[in-house]
């Protein structure tokens, strides 16, 4: 069910118009090409882009597949941001830990897009094949726990072996 803010005259017309009045308006106004104290000059030559710009299909069509580009992109930013926040807090942890956490943090946003998005089927497929193949063979429960216990052995060992700072 279609609202009316997704009714055809708003999207195909007042939306495009009123978005290259703003982009149009707000760079003349910034680069003053027309002058000091001119901005009636600048909103009527705006106006005249913006109703050009409603005229065209194909100008318009880049347009609105830039805008959704840049939607997604900005969340995907937004996100990233607010993990980085999350880990860096206040500046705590130091330099080590957020140099660690970054990759983390960028891979894991990675991963979040190939699913929202459903392009990461292969790449699912292939970690769960490769997965499976380690942690669900008949190899992999003996492998896996004598690893275990190899491990837990050499740190003990390295424990004992240390020599007590002065």
């Amino acid at each position: 069910m279609a609202t009316i803010l997704q009714s055809s005259l708003l999207t195909n017309f007042l939306y495009p118009l009123l978005l290259m009045f703003f982009i149009s308006f707000g760079l003349l106004e910034k680069i003053k090409i027309f002058g000091e104290g001119k901005t009636q000059l600048n909103a009527m030559v705006s106006l005249v882009i913006g109703l050009i710009f409603v005229g065209a299909v194909f100008p318009k069509l880049i347009v609105a597949n830039l805008i959704q580009f840049m939607t997604v992109g900005m969340v995907v930013i937004f996100i990233g941001l607010m993990f980085w926040g999350f880990v860096s807090g206040e500046g705590k942890f130091g330099d080590k830990f957020l140099k660690i956490a970054a990759p983390i943090i960028a891979i894991a946003i990675l991963f979040a897009v190939l699913w929202a998005t459903g392009a990461g089927g292969p790449i699912v497929g292939a970690l769960k094949t490769f997965f499976s193949f380690l942690f669900a063979s008949e190899w992999s429960g003996s492998f896996w726990t004598n690893a275990v216990f190899i491990v837990i052995i050499a740190i003990a060992v390295a424990v004992v072996l240390m020599k007590p700072k002065k």
